[in-house]
């Protein structure tokens, strides 16, 4: 609708066409968490030069409660010496939060899930493995940010790959 004076149209009426989204982060947690300092077990000496890899995965489900969703990041780090490729530390955690979710049409909650809630996770597991790395003995790991829209397409192009028929000649 327009208002006659301005011509502004009425945010009510457009409001009513696309349901609002709603999300809370009702909790989240660490279900999960090893922190294995390998180099002091070994008690080798001298210079080391680490080699990072970080794997990431995501699972979430449906809970109980209307509207309730549990999402776990997976989080596997593991430090290599370069030189050798000797592990120094392996870190494994699982980061759990539960959200309240509303208004998302159901053939959008899947990537919504798996995106937008470990978005919101992120900071916090972020902040866990540099205190966690910190306390174990290394430098502070400082993660980079993950890119969660990438992770969701990687997986929807395996399941995609496993899914299809395979050409027999």
């Amino acid at each position: 609708m327009q208002d006659q004076e301005n011509g502004a149209v009425d945010e009510a009426a457009g409001a009513e066409a696309a349901p609002q989204v709603k999300m809370n982060v009702l909790t989240q947690f660490v279900r999960d968490l090893s922190f294995e300092n390998v180099l002091a077990q070994r008690g080798v000496g001298g210079e080391v030069t680490p080699d990072i890899t970080i794997n990431v995965n995501l699972d979430a489900k449906k809970r109980k409660p209307e509207h309730q969703f549990e999402v776990t990041i997976n989080l596997k780090v593991e430090s290599k010496n370069k030189a050798d490729a000797a592990t120094l530390f392996v870190l494994e955690m699982e980061y759990t939060g539960v959200f309240h979710v509303e208004g998302v049409p159901e053939d959008q909650i899947h990537p919504f899930l798996l995106i937008e809630c470990p978005r919101m996770l992120f900071p916090f597991l972020r902040r866990i493995v540099h205190d966690v790395t910190r306390d174990g003995g290394f430098p502070a790991l400082n993660m980079e940010n993950i890119d969660f829209m990438q992770i969701y397409r990687q997986e929807i192009m395996r399941r995609q790959a496993e899914t299809a028929p395979k050409n027999v000649s």
